[in-house]
């Protein structure tokens, strides 16, 4: 079912965070746990958040589908960049990879390290709140998508940039800002209007607000609304990374 050049390329991406778990996973999570008591602490009983339901309550779902976002965003484009910097990308492009081979490989593994370092973060801070799977499938589906987008937009970062400053300037200019003002610390209904609407725009609230669902039953959006904007936005950014690299952009010299 699986060329042994896609089971290579799989392993070898998922042995690259295995090997530095320390930084990749255990990082993360410390990260998520500072967020959590910091923010839990400062704006508890200050921000609107779900009827009935505490504010870290509120917070957990948020920090995790964060870190299962920025994970696989990181992995994919680290990887890609340091294959070409170090110039072993061509051990890559000469075996006979299709160019989905090639996409999915990184985009699991992608998927696996985010999937890993969401379950350790909510492991380790579901002991600070009561939480409910009320729709297990949402969280899911939601958690499996969200990975899988910031995948592939990690692969199409790390084809564009060729240095580190720019895989850097992407991460902070575009990642972090989508990241944080796409409802993690907040509903957005405790928004200004005009700031609502412009949260709408952002496909990283509906993967969170999606995600949020599963545990509460409630969200500021409907949960399909929101699986079909994260599909379609799925659809675009694989379709874009299958063009970059059937035309070997900033790949082949």
């Amino acid at each position: 079912m699986f060329s042994v050049g896609f089971q290579t390329l799989f392993y070898k991406e998922t042995l690259r965070f295995y090997k530095v778990a320390t930084q990749t996973v255990a990082a993360p999570v410390l990260t998520a746990m500072l967020y959590l008591l910091i923010f839990g602490h400062v704006l508890k009983g200050t921000v609107p958040r779900y009827p009935g339901v505490s504010y870290i309550a509120f917070l957990i779902p948020g920090l995790v589908m964060m870190s299962v976002l920025q994970n696989a965003f990181a992995n994919a484009s680290s990887s890609l960049i340091q294959s070409k910097i170090t110039g072993n990308l061509v051990f890559i492009l000469l075996p006979p990879l299709s160019h989905w081979e090639i996409l999915s490989a990184y985009v699991l593994a992608s998927v696996l390290r985010a999937l890993v370092v969401g379950g350790c973060v909510f492991g380790i801070t579901v002991w600070f709140a009561d939480l409910a799977f009320v729709a297990p499938l949402w969280i899911f589906a939601f958690a499996l998508l969200g990975a899988a987008i910031l995948g592939t937009l990690g692969v199409i970062c790390g084809v564009w940039a060729e240095k580190f400053d720019q895989l850097a300037a992407f991460q902070n200019f575009l990642i972090m800002p989508a990241t944080f003002l796409s409802g993690v610390f907040y509903s957005i209904h405790s928004l200004p209007p005009v700031w609502q609407t412009v949260s709408h725009f952002n496909p990283f609230f509906y993967m969170i607000d999606g995600f949020r669902h599963g545990f509460f039953g409630t969200s500021d959006v409907s949960p399909w609304t929101s699986l079909a904007v994260v599909s379609a936005f799925f659809a675009l950014l694989a379709a874009t990374a299958i063009n970059l690299l059937s035309r070997g952009y900033k790949l082949r010299h």
